[in-house]
C-alpha cells in the first residue's frame, strides 16, 4: 500500500499516514499517549514537573500565650514591675516613726560629733516645749507674752471681689444720704423764702378804708428792712 507523508505544525513534526482504513485509526491515536497513561503519570508527579505539597500543622511557639492573648512573658514581667512599684509607693506613704535609739548606735565614727550635736538640739527643743512647773506664777504674769507674727494669707480673687463690692455699696449709701440731706435743705429754704415773701406781700398790699394803698405801713416796712441789712 502506498503511504503518504503529511506535514503538521505541532510538536510531532512529520507524521506518516497510511492510505488504508487502518491508517486513519493509527493517525488518530499515534501522536499522543493514552488517557490512562496520562493519569498514572500525573499521580506519580513526574509528568507535571512540580512536587506535591503536603499539609503540615503550625509549629507552636516556645512560650505559652502572646501579646494579643494577654499572657506573654513581656506582659508578666511588666505586671511584676508594676506590683513592686505599688508596694514601694505604699511604704513611702506610711508615716515614718522616729526611733529613740536613732542617734546612739547607728551613726559612723567620723560623723559622731554632728549626730550628738543634733541630739542635744532636739532635747533642748523638747524641754522648751514642756511647761515650767518650778517658776513662780507672779513672774510669769510680769513677763510680757510675745505672740509670733502670723503671715497674712493671700486673699483669693473671690474675697477681693467681695471686699470691692462692699466698698462700692458703702460709697453709694453715703452718696444717697448726702443727696437726701441736700434735698431737705433746699425744700426748707424754699418754704422759708415763700413764707417771707408772703409776709412782705401782706404788709405791702395793705390798703386804707377808702381802698387806697397804705403808704405809712409800706414806709415803716422798708425802713425796718434797711435797718436789718445795715
Amino acid at each position: 500500500e502506498r503511504q503518504s507523508v503529511k506535514r503538521k505544525g505541532g510538536r510531532d513534526g512529520f507524521e506518516r499516514q497510511s492510505g488504508g482504513v487502518g491508517g486513519k485509526k493509527a493517525s488518530r491515536g499515534g501522536g499522543q499517549p493514552d488517557g490512562g497513561q496520562r493519569k498514572s503519570a500525573m499521580k506519580d508527579g513526574k509528568g507535571t514537573g512540580k512536587a506535591k505539597k503536603h499539609w503540615r500543622p503550625y509549629k507552636q511557639s516556645v512560650m505559652a500565650g502572646s501579646q494579643k492573648e494577654g499572657k506573654g512573658f513581656s506582659l508578666w514581667r511588666k505586671q511584676k514591675i508594676q506590683l513592686e512599684y505599688k508596694k514601694l509607693l505604699r511604704k513611702q506613704k506610711k508615716p515614718s516613726t522616729v526611733n529613740e535609739d536613732l542617734y546612739k548606735d547607728n551613726y559612723p565614727e567620723h560623723l559622731k560629733h554632728l549626730y550628738l550635736a543634733e541630739e542635744e538640739m532636739l532635747k533642748k527643743k523638747e524641754e522648751s516645749r514642756k511647761p515650767r512647773a518650778n517658776v513662780n506664777p507672779e513672774v510669769l504674769e510680769e513677763e510680757p507674752v510675745v505672740m509670733p507674727k502670723r503671715k497674712q494669707k493671700k486673699k483669693t480673687s473671690n474675697q477681693k471681689a467681695k471686699e470691692e463690692y462692699e466698698k462700692v455699696q458703702l460709697e453709694r449709701a453715703r452718696k444717697r444720704e448726702e443727696a437726701e440731706k441736700r434735698r431737705k435743705q433746699r425744700e426748707e429754704a424754699k418754704e422759708l423764702y415763700k413764707k417771707k415773701k408772703m409776709e412782705s406781700y401782706k404788709v405791702l398790699s395793705t390798703k386804707t378804708k377808702k381802698g387806697q394803698p397804705n403808704f405809712n405801713v409800706q414806709m415803716e416796712y422798708l425802713l425796718q428792712k434797711i435797718q436789718e441789712n445795715a
